[in-house]
């Protein structure tokens, strides 16, 4: 299983997840957003050398300017977390980039949603509609997710619960509010994330 921890500071969280061998490092840029980055901050990630690591950029609704002049040659993937269509996806996909398409899941209608990407997107990460407030999908609707290499979760998991979360049979968990200081959001508490990856290492062995 792996992790992605979202909402990270180019300058003060990338070598402690990479040292700490998170899989993917969630960038997120969404203005109305407490994480946003800077596109000033994008070169930063160049002065590390990000080993087993995967540079996620995170965005909604991104214009092909955008993917070109600011993600393309710096990411690795991209997290498409709007309303983009699998047309939209496929057109994203062919300019060169891996894709992580976010389904949002409110009621059981919504599960169907992922068959609309499932060819087109290189992973599928299923998340609640409450876009970064920490808001879990309902659990009489996990069971009836899909499972896999292809999906990950996001949603309210933190070092409480993943034990819980980590027997669900997805491909990799997402994270951002539940590894922040308390009433800070947006800035990573490098304790909790240390905490967290040592015990996703203790459930492992």
């Amino acid at each position: 299983m792996k992790i992605k921890i979202c909402g990270l500071n180019p300058t003060r969280d990338v070598q402690t997840c990479i040292d700490l061998n998170v899989h993917f490092l969630g960038f997120v840029f969404y203005d109305e957003s407490p994480r946003n980055t800077e596109l000033k901050e994008i070169s930063i990630l160049e002065r590390y050398n990000p080993k087993t690591s995967h540079y996620v950029s995170v965005c909604v609704d991104p214009t092909d300017t955008f993917i070109k002049e600011n993600i393309l040659g710096n990411f690795e993937y991209i997290q498409l977390h709007g309303s983009e269509t699998s047309e939209r996806v496929k057109e994203i996909n062919r300019m060169g980039i891996k894709i992580i398409k976010a389904i949002k899941i409110k009621d059981q209608r919504d599960i169907a949603l992922y068959k609309d990407y499932e060819d087109t997107a290189d992973l599928i990460l299923f998340d609640s509609t409450s876009m970064e407030k920490s808001q879990s999908i309902p659990k009489e609707l996990l069971d009836k997710l899909p499972k896999g290499e292809k999906f990950g979760l996001a949603g309210a998991i933190n070092l409480e619960n993943i034990r819980e979360y980590s027997q669900l049979g997805f491909s990799f968990l997402d994270l951002s509010s539940g590894l922040e200081r308390e009433n800070l959001k947006g800035y990573k508490d490098h304790l909790k994330i240390k905490s967290f990856m040592n015990k996703i290492n203790d459930l492992k062995n």
